[in-house]
């Protein structure tokens, strides 16, 4: 029986192309375009739009933002 790889190799371009491939499926999903549902895995259950904005939140919430801890922050 086969398995899952569960370390992967994976470099900051690659996240940012994984992402933006995502951003794009999930717009062409919300124009009604129904090629885009063919790039995805076929599952009855769920929105592929829920699934992608999951991923896409899961992804955002594992990047470390940078704050300098010298000069005082100034958000904006």
């Amino acid at each position: 029986m086969s398995k899952y790889n569960r370390n992967f190799d994976l470099t900051l371009s690659d996240i940012e192309l994984i992402e933006a491939a995502l951003s794009v499926v999930k717009r062409d999903l919300s124009l009604g375009r129904e090629d885009a549902i063919a790039l995805l895995p076929h599952d009855d259950k769920n929105d592929p739009i829920r699934d992608i904005d999951d991923l896409l939140g899961r992804l955002h919430n594992q990047k470390i933002f940078f704050r300098p801890n010298k000069d005082p922050y100034i958000g904006g």
